[in-house]
């Protein structure tokens, strides 16, 4: 019926289809980046009921987002392949049943696989989602305002999580923090059976996939992940952390050797001979690693250092969430005037100088008002940094590969966040260092990384009239 009278009505009709197909992809990111924060401040809750400690809870958020990320690039290239309506629905799917099966786990054993299986919802829906709304908007204003509208429910998902996690832990139980989400899932469904054209496939044949590939790229952050926090655990055996470690890198070799000789790679090294296409998602990496360090900082300072509640940390953070909105829609208009480059520099100064504010409010054990100007820095730095990185890195795509493109792009931006925290925040917060303040040292550790991306970030390109070509 939506599509009946879509069709009936002319160009128009089309501009308003893609914003509708937005909205509802929209919704999927949402509730998806919710999912990566949501459980934090439900964690207690879960190991009370479930009878585990604190260090095996981890893996209730790490298995989650390295395996959506570690995922990701399979996902971008199933759709590239099988059809990206075809995979944007199998995805929502999964994901949504996951939801639901997390939600009604009896076990922590089932929980930890429900979220391994709403990592891999993720991996095949938010790809094709992303690469949908590239191809209906052409290159220029259109698909800034749409990326920069994307960015910005990605960005408050992940911050209103920690809000929602507090009301609804408080109010009716861990369990609906996945299920509060089943019902806005079946909504995404409905709406891409009607309103996302049917995937055109002529020509492109049976292609095999490459799962080692995919499996090596998992493997690779996760055992680095594992490491990391295992390194700075009491009473963990001294083999451990090294082999975890070396498990990692011999991963990522052999993940490298796997996609040079694959006759169909998941990762075609020809896909990198774009050098701003390989500095745009390496320099998504180093900032996204010191924006995820961020919120996880927030939250310890606001209820470990100053005691606030669950519900009380929350809402402190609500600042964020409207400063992200805010920046994410200035941003396209900025995009056209100042270039990509800028504006992502832009955004990693903003981050830097948040981390400097984190540091020094813990240095003097200020008040949870002193966290405020940092959390609107962090907005400023995600709202420029991400939303012209994710322009650059899905630009000049093609129907064939655009969904590795954005496949790449998220699975930087999310394995990047993942790493950037076993990094900083599981040096930082290791008991060896006790001497130390954690907030200085992951602080410290974060605004390394984006040193080295703003130098990275010279490789993108400079001008505007890039930009302003493109619209005509």
């Amino acid at each position: 019926m939506f599509s009946f009278l879509l069709a009936s009505r002319g160009h128009t009709t089309s501009s308003v289809r893609a914003w509708l197909v937005l909205c509802a992809l929209s919704m999927l990111q949402f509730f998806i980046a919710v999912d990566v924060t949501v459980v934090n401040i439900a964690l207690p809750s879960i190991g009370t009921d479930l009878g585990v400690d604190g260090h095996s809870l981890t893996w209730v958020v790490v298995g989650y987002t390295i395996t959506g990320g570690g995922l990701l690039m399979l996902g971008g290239r199933l759709g590239d392949l099988l059809g990206r309506r075809r995979m944007l629905l199998a995805g929502t799917a999964l994901f949504g049943a996951a939801s639901l099966l997390a939600g009604l786990a009896p076990s922590f054993a089932l929980l930890v696989a429900a979220r391994l299986l709403q990592g891999a919802g993720e991996a095949i829906a938010l790809p094709a989602a992303m690469a949908t709304i590239v191809l209906m908007f052409p290159e220029g204003p259109r698909r800034s305002r749409a990326l920069s509208v994307w960015a910005a429910v990605a960005s408050c998902g992940l911050v209103l999580g920690f809000v929602l996690s507090g009301v609804i832990t408080a109010h009716l139980g861990w369990r609906w923090v996945f299920l509060i989400s089943v019902p806005f899932i079946l909504v995404v469904l409905v709406a891409a059976l009607f309103l996302v054209e049917r995937d055109r496939l002529v020509g492109r044949g049976s292609v095999p996939l490459d799962v080692p590939g995919a499996l090596l790229l998992t493997a690779c952050p996760l055992l680095f992940t594992f490491g990391v926090v295992e390194a700075g655990e009491p009473g963990t055996p001294v083999w451990v952390a090294p082999v975890a470690l070396a498990g990692a890198v011999l991963a990522g070799i052999g993940f490298v050797r796997v996609e040079v000789r694959s006759r169909d790679p998941l990762l075609p090294l020809g896909f990198f001979a774009n050098r701003t296409r390989v500095a745009a998602n390496l320099t998504t990496m180093l900032l996204s690693g010191a924006l995820s360090t961020s919120f996880l900082l927030f939250t310890f300072y606001l209820q470990d250092r100053l005691g606030m509640g669950p519900l009380g940390a929350g809402v402190t953070m609500l600042p964020l969430a409207v400063a992200l909105i805010a920046s994410s829609m200035l941003v396209p208009r900025l995009l056209s005037r100042w270039g990509t480059r800028a504006c992502v520099l832009a955004g990693i100064g903003f981050t830097a100088a948040a981390m400097a504010v984190i540091a020094s409010a813990a240095l003097l054990d200020a008040g949870a008002v002193a966290m405020v100007p940092a959390m609107l820095l962090i907005a400023a730095g995600m709202g420029f940094g991400i939303v012209g990185l994710q322009y650059v890195a899905v630009g000049g795509v093609t129907d064939d590969d655009a969904g590795t493109a954005s496949g790449v792009q998220r699975a930087a931006d999310q394995l990047g966040g993942s790493s950037g925290v076993a990094v900083c925040v599981g040096i930082g917060f290791a008991p060896a260092l006790h001497s130390a303040d954690p907030f200085l040292v992951a602080a410290s550790l974060a605004g390394v990384g984006l040193i080295v991306g703003a130098l990275v970030a010279w490789r993108l390109p400079a001008p505007a009239a890039d930009l302003r070509a493109q619209d005509g």
